[in-house]
């Protein structure tokens, strides 16, 4: 294997020490990973089926799980829906499916995000470098906000409707804590992708999937929403009655 890029190796003090949980089948592809992982300052665990990943996940919970989507025994996407039964941990799932059926799939099934195999292990560092400084960003002191029947509490990553908690995924959170600051506003896909995952490159259905994901949990009617509205040819606008409470 080359030696680690140097921007790769060198340690980033604000994520030193956070857990990665790499399950993965492809001893080659496991080996690679885990060393650029290491090698950035992160303590990895290792699994290599469906059934290790819960057994590990239940053992010590990772601050981010990255994960094979096809897998012996229970594949990723099951995984995901499994842990999304009763944790919002980050997935960044692993995919050499690539179809965009294949990929908005695995989103629906809770994933964060996706990278396509073969990938860069380069941008996976990246990638988890992007997920896990948001939840750091997110212990910094910060005001709640409160629109509507919608209650934000930034520094705990909890948003409630009516008083009740949101059950979300991490990027769900992102998404929805960054519209509940900007209501009214139309953003496009881009400018979403930009804003919330920190990308200027992305899959733009990565968007259209938390989205509907979403929906899902803040709508009375996911089919006809009344909050995460669609701006035909524009992107999305959230419509919040400032005076609805229960």
């Amino acid at each position: 294997m080359s030696s680690l890029p140097a921007s790769v190796a060198a340690r980033n003090n604000d994520l030193v020490d956070r857990r990665v949980l790499v399950v993965e089948d492809d001893p080659t592809v496991l080996e690679v990973a885990s060393s650029y992982l290491s090698a950035a300052g992160f303590l990895v665990d290792e699994a290599v089926d469906g059934f290790a990943a819960l057994d590990a996940v239940r053992r010590s919970m990772p601050d981010l799980i990255v994960l094979d989507r096809m897998l012996p025994g229970i594949d990723g996407a099951e995984v995901c829906r499994r842990l999304r039964g009763d944790s919002d941990v980050p997935v960044i799932l692993l995919t050499a499916l690539r179809s965009e059926e294949a990929r908005i799939e695995g989103l629906e099934s809770g994933a964060d995000d996706y990278l396509t195999k073969p990938f860069s292990p380069r941008e996976l560092v990246l990638r988890i470098q992007s997920v896990l400084r948001r939840s750091l960003d997110a212990l910094t002191p910060e005001a709640p906000v409160h629109l509507g029947p919608f209650d934000l509490e930034p520094s705990a990553r909890i948003v409630s409707k009516n008083g009740e908690p949101l059950q979300l995924s991490a990027r769900e959170f992102d998404l929805l804590s960054f519209l509940i600051k900007h209501p009214s506003r139309v953003f496009s896909r881009d400018e979403l992708l930009r804003l919330v995952w920190g990308w200027d490159i992305g899959d733009r259905s990565t968007v259209t999937v938390t989205v509907r994901r979403l929906r899902e949990k803040v709508e009375g009617n996911p089919a006809e929403p009344d909050l995460l509205r669609t701006v035909w040819g524009v992107g999305y606008r959230f419509d919040v009655d400032t005076e609805a409470r229960p």
